[in-house]
């Protein structure tokens, strides 16, 4: 059934034309913070600017540093007319038409707009190429309303440098929540397109938070709140550009707090004063202003009352994203098509859930995977593999996984072992798994292509189904990592998924390994291109190269003219990871039988859904443990909550009192993992001092005991979209303080991480949102009017709490969590002022495969209120069992109690302390039925 007359003349109301204005001086009269750069590729002279149309105005500082571009598009810099606005099932489509000269080689006469309204708080929106789809042409009574005459309210705000007399879409609608697409083709020919599954989406949502108006002339888009009318979108203020390997498209932004587009060493909150951000996945150690090892073009925007909006770009060529002052955003990328997604919110938690509705809620892990890993590149054989387990166990530290890098490989070649300094190890996997723990081992992207015919399966069986990246020749391209030689599994073809599980699966019989570790995959290479160069051709060598670290598309990987199944490596090169995660979590799960566990350095968007990540190679310093929260917080933006740095660092020497205030941090890192370099001072934890050793005893102890919650958490982020770490802004959006505080962390909504990050320090001030904090510990309370207090930090202690109307289920720690599944819980009930609090348990067997989705787990609700907390089973199964409630601690109790029942039966045992007003009732209840603790 086609679109309703009105929403088509309203949405035709819109389309109004511009008078385009020549580059005269009222046209440049721009002020500094709102240019918006006409020499993309290169610095222009005044006469190569003036011949542009564009302005020139040369500035006080250096042409080539950040800060105003001298050459700047005029306001109304004519570039594509919109034309032919057709209703759609979706929503509107329309032909933008090139009607000015073109200064890219290249340029798209023509391309397509469409419109799709899919929710009411999604919007997306598409330029590419290729023929229209199936339209309902307007009829005569539903022609445009001409400018002037549009019977809608003006828009309220004032829009940035929009001129034209735009009239706002006010759909006489509901308001809903939900998000929308937009995408820009190419309509003359076919076009790349990133091959992510997303939402298809039949017909329109039938009311929407958005409204929109189209410039004609030249063509610009504006979105802005139907509410309020705050402009979150508005290309106008710069022309788009389509060419076959440029496409630009720029925004203003509503405020500058904007967040995400990974990944980087950056504060939680971009930097707007002329920064450049470049998404082109590489194998390079964390440094600021560098691309890193993974690509994620999404944004979420803090608005000035505390509403929020993101944005998602669908593309996964090599890009540079541009911020600047005014506050403003340019998207550039070197080819596919501009496909966006806006996501109204209203709120941050909705646009990261709706984000997520679009690229996938995250994997749910299994449960020790939350455990404690342990690694170091060094561990040089299965005698010293066995010894650090053995010290672990000896210095009673608890510990669930064991790694090896590549010491374990035959001459560092995947799928092998080296049978002399790892001759039992098969056996010794085995006899970890009979003490509890699992073992996983790094596999690299590169397989080994030098050995002679038959002595090498994975290089020779992917030689025969054809499984690698081809080079201009159509031969496997070949590089090198650290075995020498090296091809590079093409995983946009189905045929090397098979073969790919089928080595994994020739591995796991003889090593039965639980996890993979995937390094080397953005994909790394140690010579430039492939080993015999790269051709000279547009590819290698685009009319726009984004800020990439070592200038070229092909500095520390293989030829962007190398060929995959799906498409150019040009296209696909930042989505190597992610395919490779694809992959292996398909072999895993057909190996095991189990929850796949994989944890990957190259990320794409969607990456979450398959794997976690792991922030590469950190140094030992007290500046990337700072940095290790914005990555960890922007990760769980991202969808990738199963996210960690390596505690004490990799690259380097670390030292005791950096390392214990890694670790205390670290068992807040949803992925736990001590990882550091070969050469360097060992930093397992047993390899320090009596004191220091008791300082990471208990933050892994308190780790251990906070894993029921955390694993609730991961549900919650795997069934709901949420997420695990969370920045404060998140839960206190209204809060202005909270929006840059990116030095501390909530896990959930409810438990406030405060570390240290400097050395030398025994106090941590730290932002404590409006309400009441008690520690965890119980020992303090905190009723904050939104403010940052000085906490005592001694070297053994880091301070968490937590908020008000929360309950934490919590167990007994063990040396594993083998051990600990089966020990007893207890609730922490953290009281609000008039006495209430709420809380949560999923549990199942921790590692079958979609345990939710077949319903085969227990999930308990925990109320507090009226001077009792009581439990209410969601759902049962076998898998609490035996599990008892062994004690409940209330805080906030304000009044000493005189009795305490438990399922009516009187408690004489309980405790209370007035100063600290914490009362504490040792129980022994089953968890899997439901209780009642009351207080008098």
């Amino acid at each position: 059934m086609g679109p309703g007359p009105g929403v088509v003349a309203a949405l035709l109301a819109l389309l109004v034309p511009v008078a385009a204005r020549g580059p005269g001086s009222a046209a440049c009269e721009l002020s500094p913070s709102g240019r918006f750069d006409c020499g993309p590729e290169r610095l222009l002279a005044r006469a190569d600017c003036e011949a542009r149309g564009c302005c020139y105005i040369p500035g006080p500082g250096p042409r080539s540093g950040p800060g105003p571009p001298w050459c700047f598009f005029p306001r109304g810099y004519r570039s594509y007319r919109a034309e032919n606005l057709t209703a759609t099932e979706s929503g509107f489509s329309a032909r933008l038409r090139r009607v000015a000269a073109a200064f890219l080689p290249a340029p798209v006469d023509t391309v397509r707009l469409d419109l799709a309204l899919e929710t009411p708080a999604r919007l997306r929106f598409t330029v590419r190429p290729g023929t229209a789809g199936p339209r309902r042409p307007v009829p005569p009574g539903e022609s445009p309303v001409p400018p002037g005459k549009a019977p809608f309210p003006r828009v309220k705000a004032p829009f940035s440098r929009v001129k034209a007399p735009f009239s706002r879409v006010k759909a006489p609608f509901p308001r809903v929540k939900a998000p929308f697409r937009i995408a820009l083709r190419d309509a003359a020919r076919q076009r790349y397109e990133v091959p992510l599954a997303t939402p298809q989406v039949r017909g329109r949502a039938p009311a929407t938070l958005y409204g929109l108006q189209v410039s004609q002339d030249p063509f610009g888009l504006v979105v802005c709140r139907q509410r309020g009318g705050t402009v979150l979108l508005n290309t106008t203020v710069a022309p788009l550009i389509f060419t076959d390997q440029f496409l630009q498209i720029s925004t203003s932004l509503p405020s500058r707090f904007i967040s995400g587009l990974g990944e980087h060493l950056t504060p939680l909150f971009l930097d707007t004063a002329w920064s450049r951000v470049t998404l082109w996945n590489r194998d390079m150690a964390p440094a600021p202003h560098v691309n890193l090892y993974g690509s994620h073009p999404f944004y979420l925007v803090m608005e000035d009352d505390g509403s929020a909006h993101g944005v998602f770009l669908l593309n996964s060529n090599a890009m540079d994203v541009l911020l600047q002052p005014s506050p403003a955003l340019t998207w550039r990328t070197t080819g596919g098509i501009l496909d966006f997604y806006i996501f109204l919110g209203p709120d941050p938690k909705s646009v990261v859930r709706q984000y997520l509705d679009v690229v996938g809620f995250p994997f749910m892990p299994p449960y020790w995977g939350l455990g404690f890993h342990l690694c170091r590149w060094g561990y040089s054989s299965t005698d010293i593999t066995r010894q650090v387990v053995a010290n672990m166990t000896a210095a009673r530290f608890p510990l669930d996984v064991q790694w090896n890098d590549l010491d374990y490989a035959d001459a560092k070649r995947d799928f092998t072992f080296n049978k002399k300094s790892f001759r039992d190890y098969p056996e010794m996997v085995r006899d970890f798994h009979s003490r509890g723990l699992r073992y996983i081992m790094i596999v690299d992207a590169g397989i080994s292509s030098s050995g002679p015919p038959g002595s090498y399966k994975p290089y020779d069986e992917g030689l025969k189904r054809g499984v690698f990246i081809r080079n201009a020749t159509g031969q496997p391209l070949i590089g090198k990592v650290w075995p020498g030689p090296t091809a590079f599994p093409d995983f946009t073809n189905p045929r090397t998924h098979e073969w790919w599980y089928d080595m994994v699966k020739d591995f796991h019989e003889q090593v039965p390994f639980d996890g993979m570790w995937l390094d080397m995959n953005e994909p790394s290479n140690f010579v430039e291109g492939s080993q015999d160069g790269c051709p000279n051709n547009n590819l290698e060598h685009p009319p726009y190269v984004p800020g990439v670290f070592g200038g070229r598309l092909q500095a520390g990987t293989i030829c962007a003219s190398s060929q995959q199944y799906l498409s150019s490596h040009y296209n696909l090169h930042s989505l190597y990871g992610l395919t490779e995660a694809i992959a292996s979590h398909s072999a895993l799960l057909r190996v095991r039988g189990k929850r796949p566990f994989i944890i990957s350095r190259s990320t794409f968007t969607g990456h979450g859904r398959y794997a976690g990540h792991w922030t590469g190679d950190v140094g030992s310093d007290w500046e990337q443990l700072y940095y290790s929260i914005p990555e960890v917080l922007l990760f769980n933006l991202f969808g990738v909550p199963l996210v960690g740095a390596d505690i004490c660092g990799f690259v380097g020497n670390t030292n005791e009192e950096l390392c214990v205030r890694w670790t205390q941090l670290g068992a807040f890192y949803p992925f736990m993992r001590n990882h550091n370099d070969h050469g360097t001072r060992p930093q397992e934890p047993y390899s320090f001092s009596p004191p220091a050793q008791a300082a990471m005893r208990n933050a892994l102890h308190l780790r251990y005991s906070l894993l029921p919650f955390l694993y609730t958490l991961f549900h919650r982020a795997h069934s709901a979209g949420e997420t695990v770490a969370r920045p404060l802004f998140l839960e206190f959006p209204t809060d202005p303080n909270t929006w840059a505080v990116d030095r501390q962390l909530l896990w959930g909504g409810g438990l406030l991480v405060t570390p240290v990050l400097e050395a030398g320090q025994t106090k941590v001030r730290g932002y404590f949102p409006a309400g009441t904090w008690y520690s965890l510990a119980g020992d303090s309370t905190i009723h904050s009017k939104g403010q940052w207090i000085l906490l005592p930090a001694p070297l053994d202690t880091i301070n968490v709490h937590i908020r008000a109307g929360h309950i934490l289920p919590l167990q007994e720690p063990a040396s594993s969590t083998a051990q600990s599944r089966s020990k007893g819980m207890a609730l922490v009930v953290a009281l609000t002022l008039d006495g209430f609090a709420r809380g949560d348990l999923f549990w199942d067997d921790g590692e079958s495969w979609e345990t939710f989705e077949r319903g085969d787990y227990t999930e308990i609700l925990f109320l507090a209120s009226n001077d009792a907390v009581l439990s209410q089973l969601l759902r049962a199964s076998p898998h609490l069992d035996g599990v008892l409630l062994e004690a409940v601690t209330v805080l906030g109790v304000t009044s000493p109690p005189r009795r305490v029942l438990a399922n009516g039966a009187i408690v004489s045992d309980f405790s209370y302390r007035s100063d600290t007003q914490v009362l504490k009732v040792p129980v022994s209840l089953p968890m899997w039925e439901q209780f009642v603790i009351s207080w008098s």
